[in-house]
């Protein structure tokens, strides 16, 4: 299910030291917009749990990225994902599933 879009914008603060000469969105961005779309979807959670993420491909600045999200409360597997190529992939737990 696709969840949310989004970009980073390249005068991010992140980006001057998020590698000098070849720019891309550390992953803990990329992770704070998989939460950021699940907590706008689910509502406020606790006890947040990440148990298994994969970074496969680099997301840059400006570049269009989906979310997408299955499962229920309290465990979810995401997907970012540019255009048809997946970027990252994982699982969220929360609550006293986590």
């Amino acid at each position: 299910m696709r969840l949310m879009e989004f970009s980073i914008p390249k005068t991010h603060p992140c980006f001057p030291g998020h590698f000098p000469g070849f720019a891309v969105v550390p992953g803990v961005l990329v992770l704070a917009q998989v939460l950021h779309a699940l907590q706008g979807r689910e509502g406020r959670l606790t006890g947040i749990c990440l148990p298994q993420v994969k970074f496969l491909r680099s997301l840059l600045p400006e570049q269009q990225a989906r979310i997408e999200l299955e499962g229920a409360m309290p465990r979810w597997r995401f997907r970012v994902c540019c255009a048809d190529t997946l970027l990252v992939s994982g699982e969220i737990v929360a609550g006293s599933g986590a």
